[in-house]
C-alpha cells in the first residue's frame, strides 16, 4: 500500500509510473501494489485552504486569505487529518481489498512532507515506510524539529524506514531563475526555509533512532515544484521495490 497526499496534483503521474514499471518487474524492480491518493473536490491541482489546515501540525496559526474573497487560512488540523486516515480511510480500503497492514507507506510533498513527519512522530506504528519530500520543516518556527528531538529520545522500540527527498534548487537559484524579476524575493525565501539543509539534517537526526532506517536523496536539477515527479517515482520504488527489506 502507498497512500499519497495531493492526489489532485499527482494521481495521473503516480498511476502511469506504477502501470509502466510494475508491468516489467525484472527491468524495474517494482512489484504491483495498491495506491490510494488523498485529494479534494476541486478542479485545481491544490486546495490551498483545506490543505493548510489538514497538513499543518498543531497548534497552528491563522493567516490572511489566499484569494480576495476567500476565508482566513488556518493551520493546525494535522491530528484530525491523521485520525481520518487511520480511523476512516484505512478501514474502508481494508473493507474493499485484502491489505497487508505491515506493508503500508505514505508520501507527502512540501506541506505534505511536513505532515508525514508529524504523523511519524505522533503514530509511528501507522506505516512502515515514510516518504517526506521537500518537507516544510521551517514552518511556524520549525516546531517539527522539537517534535523530532522528542521522538529521537523516546525509549520505545521503533521500526521502519524513512526516505527524505529534496531537489538541488530548493535552496539556491536554478539557472533559469538567475536574473529573474523575483530573484531577491526567492533568495530571501531560501534563506528562511533552508529546505535542503533542514531535510538533510532531519535525515541525520532520524538515523539515530534504533530500528528506524533513514535515507536522504538530493535530486539534481530540480526545484521545489519540478522535483515532484521524481519524488513520486522514488516513493513507488521505496514502497513496492523488490529490494524491500
Amino acid at each position: 500500500m502507498l497512500y499519497y497526499l495531493d492526489a489532485n496534483a499527482v494521481a495521473g503521474t503516480a498511476a502511469d509510473m506504477m502501470r509502466v514499471q510494475a508491468a516489467y518487474p525484472l527491468g524495474t524492480g517494482v512489484e504491483w501494489g495498491v495506491m490510494v491518493g488523498i485529494g479534494y473536490p476541486t478542479e485545481g491541482a491544490y486546495d490551498s485552504v483545506r490543505r493548510s489546515w489538514d497538513m499543518g501540525p498543531p497548534p497552528g496559526e491563522t493567516y490572511p486569505p489566499h484569494t480576495p474573497d476567500g476565508p482566513p487560512v488556518r493551520t493546525g488540523g494535522a491530528d484530525e487529518f491523521l485520525a481520518f486516515i487511520e480511523e476512516v480511510l484505512k478501514p474502508e480500503i481494508a473493507r474493499r481489498l485484502p491489505i497487508d497492514p505491515q506493508r503500508q507507506a505514505i508520501l507527502g510533498h512540501s506541506f505534505g512532507g511536513l505532515f508525514v513527519l508529524h504523523a511519524l512522530f505522533r503514530r509511528p506504528q501507522a506505516f512502515q515506510r515514510w516518504i517526506s519530500a521537500s518537507p516544510a520543516i521551517w514552518w511556524e518556527g520549525a516546531g517539527i524539529v522539537e517534535a523530532a528531538q522528542t521522538f529521537v529520545t523516546e525509549p520505545t522500540p521503533r521500526a521502519g524506514r524513512v526516505l527524505l527527498i529534496v531537489g538541488e534548487y530548493e535552496q539556491t537559484l536554478a539557472p533559469f531563475q538567475i536574473g529573474a524579476v523575483d530573484e531577491a524575493k526567492r533568495l530571501a525565501s531560501f534563506e528562511e526555509s533552508r529546505i535542503v539543509d533542514n531535510t538533510r539534517l532531519m535525515a541525520e537526526r532520524l538515523a539515530q533512532v534504533p530500528g528506524l532506517a533513514a535515507d536522504y536523496v538530493l535530486v539534481p536539477g530540480e526545484t521545489h515544484m519540478s522535483v515532484i515527479p521524481a519524488c513520486v517515482n522514488h516513493a513507488i520504488r521505496f514502497a513496492f521495490g523488490r529490494e524491500r527489506a
